[in-house]
């Protein structure tokens, strides 16, 4: 709809024949996570000015697209952009220098418009929930969080379970905490620039707080997989019960992972896993216990998360 909307009011308000440049770029610059899409827009229509001026000062050939794909990647690069969205500014730039006097400047008041419409549905007539967005988040995450920790504490208690399992459903998590650090960040600039941060402050700086704990959780809980799967059998199957305590306290947050009561009751039933410790007569029994109390410690954390002072940086 933004697109066919960018379409039509590029033919009426240039008078435009072929306004391809308008759709264009609100399709490039809604293609990307809430939080991303306005630096997105400003990503697209820098591709297609820096190849409009290169086709004004260096014509069609092999230099000018040259010169425009490299200016347009340093713009997106400068603007923060990921490899996807350069490569689309760099598109753009390629599109606008091959368009050439076919197009001239109206190439540009395409893009812009097009950018314009992006804008408009993104921070006006759609504008994201920033609390709303980071609390999914953090139940996906933490969904997957504890089915690893829950297999992983089954294979500890098994004898001769295949351990592979347990790398092979660990790597898709290691990549769902990357979107979530990624997400932490987008929902931190739809915090800083939409109105609904300042009817909802506390709430989303809360959540942007608990997210960095989270983030820390994960990490901790993956280390402590990794030890104790490096265990003999009859040492691994002593720290069952704690990767398994932990487990069921992360699938409880996931279920309300913004309640107050679910979180005390998770940070009680984490402090109860420390009274239970197995042996840990070996250096490396030892450096597993040190883990779970650090994935403990990770949870209690993330459960008493408290808002961001004023004027306080997210990473």
């Amino acid at each position: 709809m933004a697109a066919a909307l960018s379409w039509w009011v590029a033919g009426l308000v240039f008078d435009h024949h072929l306004p391809v440049f308008a759709p264009i770029a609100t399709l490039v610059a809604l293609n990307t996570p809430v939080g991303g899409r306005g630096t997105n827009a400003v990503r697209v229509v820098s591709g297609v000015i820096v190849g409009h001026i290169a086709y004004e000062f260096l014509g069609h050939g092999a230099p000018a697209i040259g010169t425009a794909v490299l200016a347009a990647l340093l713009a997106a690069l400068v603007l923060g952009g990921e490899r996807i969205t350069m490569a689309q500014a760099a598109v753009g730039a390629v599109i606008s220098v091959a368009a050439g006097q076919q197009a001239g400047i109206v190439r540009v008041e395409d893009a812009l418009l097009g950018a314009g419409v992006a804008l408009t549905f993104s921070q006006l007539l759609f504008p994201a929930h920033p609390v709303s967005l980071l609390a999914r988040a953090q139940t996906r995450t933490l969904r997957a969080l504890g089915e690893v920790l829950e297999l992983a504490a089954r294979t500890l208690r098994a004898e001769n379970e295949r351990i592979d399992r347990v790398w092979d459903d660990m790597h898709p998590l290691y990549s769902l905490l990357d979107n979530f650090t990624g997400t932490r960040e987008n929902t931190s600039a739809v915090a800083t620039l939409t109105r609904r941060r300042r009817r909802n402050t506390e709430a989303v700086q809360r959540e942007i707080a608990s997210a960095r704990h989270l983030n820390l959780l994960g990490n901790s809980c993956l280390s402590l997989i990794r030890s104790a799967m490096t265990l003999d059998e009859r040492r691994r199957a002593a720290f069952a019960p704690a990767v398994g305590a932990l487990a069921q306290v992360v699938r409880l947050l996931s279920d309300e992972p913004r309640d107050d009561e679910v979180r005390r009751r998770a940070a009680d039933a984490t402090l109860h896993i420390l009274r239970n410790f197995p042996d840990t007569a070996t250096p490396q029994a030892t450096a597993v216990w040190q883990n779970v109390r650090m994935a403990v410690r990770d949870v209690v954390a993330f459960a008493a998360a408290e808002p961001d002072p004023p004027g306080a940086h997210a990473p």
